[in-house]
């Protein structure tokens, strides 16, 4: 790929070249991954050093009640990963009839279901870690002891929701210790994460799920009439997963099968592999049109279909028939704005990092609480703030995402990894919700179709879908291109939400031979993201 290295948007980042390379979300995370990259590690090693530091520096969308997934190019193959966990055995429909009047609340303890990223850290390094287990958590533990200063967007997205979740269990005590958000800059201590990371550190993780950690997270739930159970922790493993694929102008990007929704990426890919998009500009009305349609038609497929894949009724292969997108290619009018779905987009809370070092190992990796905080429960003594994926499950008996007991729900975490014949090109993801794969969309165009280098795809102007021809768009998008959309039938949306935004980007493309050559980051400047090498 021949990059135009300037950058047209207004930005306050630049790319960074390197040997080894990590970019996150958040700056002392990044610098944590290097500094085992330094101490000898490889990716692997980084990205879980970084993921456990964004537990702390980063809680407003993640913690150690996080699930987590990954895709990681070992230097001769990929393998994916899913860290996601499964509802309590106990769950099924009857549950929240006689609980919750037939729904699942958004937060509360009757929302989380088994956290997987401590799993996801021990499966990752046990394959292919190399530094000791202890080593790598060590800037976590640090931090956990120590405590760091506040970052101004993670300070934004505190702000915005401690007023909602300051009477759920544990929230107020561990994250509102002056009975406020912290300030910028403020000195923050996550209390007990310390003596917990210590204790995952020494036992692999398994502390998590059959030790002190374990029964402490049980006790708490059943004091508050909760289902989760010593046996469901106990039982949970990790799956490796063999990444799905679509082509895309010559190059194949992958994402991990469902429960997750990475199959909305190839979808749309593959709808707008029909058609010839450079040969209008990137910021013109018919690109963005074709981009939006393109997208919905997706999640409409995958808000239908998408479920833990054991329960599935179609496949993805049948997702991703060449013949099917072609026929979903040819539902699309250049000049009307359609509405091909009509569901309710989930919202978002999640960490993206990515790393790579001169070896040539990549890894694409992604952590969440889902909606921010999560379920808003915090367990006293360990520092615990936990997922409410199972917000996402489905209450309809007939719908494939119905909840179980042992079943994972729908995910929005995703990460991305692109490939050109068989060789790594680039690691990547773009978090926050359903903004993943449009974000993944939108930044892989400007890349592959208009040459647009890393940062300046990840500084581009971005929109997102909502629901029906609901798009939200950001106000650097040209005015030109906002109008021609209006007269198309899009109903352009305002956009003033200090918590969800357009999601933000950490990408890493090779380019060339990683001990010569070295790869190029970018991090995205909607966050307080930093991308560091050496």
């Amino acid at each position: 790929m021949t990059f135009d290295w300037n950058n047209p948007y207004s930005t306050t980042r630049h790319p960074v070249f390197a040997r080894n390379i990590v970019s996150t979300s958040q700056p002392l995370a990044a610098q944590a991954g290097m500094r085992v990259l330094a101490n000898g590690g490889n990716a692997v090693d980084a990205a879980i050093a970084a993921a456990a530091t964004l537990t702390l520096t980063e809680p407003v969308s993640n913690g150690l009640g996080s699930d987590c997934f990954a895709i990681v190019w070992d230097g001769a193959r990929l393998h994916g990963l899913n860290a996601s966990g499964p509802a309590p055995q106990a769950w099924n429909l009857d549950y929240f009839k006689r609980k919750h009047r037939g729904t699942i609340p958004m937060r509360g303890w009757d929302s989380v279901t088994v956290p997987g990223c401590v799993a996801g850290w021990d499966a990752l390094h046990a394959k292919l870690g190399k530094l000791s287990f202890e080593s790598v958590l060590a800037p976590a533990i640090e931090y956990a002891e120590r405590g760091f200063a506040i970052s101004p967007v993670v300070q934004q997205k505190w702000a915005a929701q401690a007023d909602v979740l300051q009477s759920f269990p544990g929230f107020a005590e561990h994250f509102m210790p002056k009975m406020r958000a912290p300030h910028v800059g403020e000195h923050f201590v996550l209390r007990g994460a310390a003596d917990t990371l210590k204790r995952i550190a020494a036992t692999r993780g398994r502390d998590f799920y059959d030790g002190e950690t374990a029964h402490k997270l049980v006790a708490h739930a059943q004091a508050h009439d909760a289902a989760m159970s010593v046996s469901d922790l106990r039982n949970y493993q990790p799956e490796w997963v063999t990444p799905i694929q679509q082509q895309y102008r010559g190059h194949t990007l992958h994402q991990i099968p469902p429960n997750g929704q990475g199959i909305a990426a190839l979808i749309a890919l593959g709808i707008l592999d029909r058609f010839d998009l450079a040969q209008r500009p990137i910021d013109h009305p018919d690109t963005q049109h074709l981009m939006i349609e393109a997208m919905k038609l997706a999640f409409a497929d995958v808000y239908e279909h998408v479920a833990d894949g054991a329960h599935m009724r179609l496949t993805t292969e049948q997702m991703l028939s060449p013949d099917y997108l072609a026929a979903r290619a040819g539902l699309i009018d250049l000049k009307r704005a359609q509405p091909f779905a009509s569901g309710h987009a989930p919202q978002g809370g999640t960490v993206y990092l990515t790393t790579a070092d001169r070896s040539g190992m990549m890894v694409s990796f992604i952590q969440s609480n889902y909606m921010g905080f999560g379920s808003g429960i915090v367990v006293p003594g360990t520092g615990v703030s936990l997922q409410n994926r199972g917000h996402c499950f489905s209450t309809d008996p007939a719908h494939a995402n119905v909840v179980a007991g042992g079943k994972r729900p729908f995910h929005t975490i995703i990460p991305g990894f692109l490939m050109r014949d068989g060789a790594p090109v680039m690691s990547f993801g773009v978090m926050g919700g359903n903004m993943q794969p449009q974000g993944h969309v939108q930044t892989l165009v400007r890349m592959l179709d208009y040459h647009q280098q890393p940062q300046a795809a990840c500084d581009a102007p971005r929109w997102k879908w909502n629901h029906g021809v609901s798009v939200d768009v950001e106000a650097a998008m040209p005015r030109a291109v906002l109008d021609e959309l209006r007269l198309r039938g899009h109903v352009l949306e305002g956009f003033d939400d200090p918590y969800m935004d357009f999601g933000s980007g950490q990408f890493i493309w090779r380019l060339g031979d990683p001990a010569v050559d070295g790869y190029v980051a970018a991090s995205d400047s909607r966050r307080d993201g930093l991308a560091a090498g050496f």
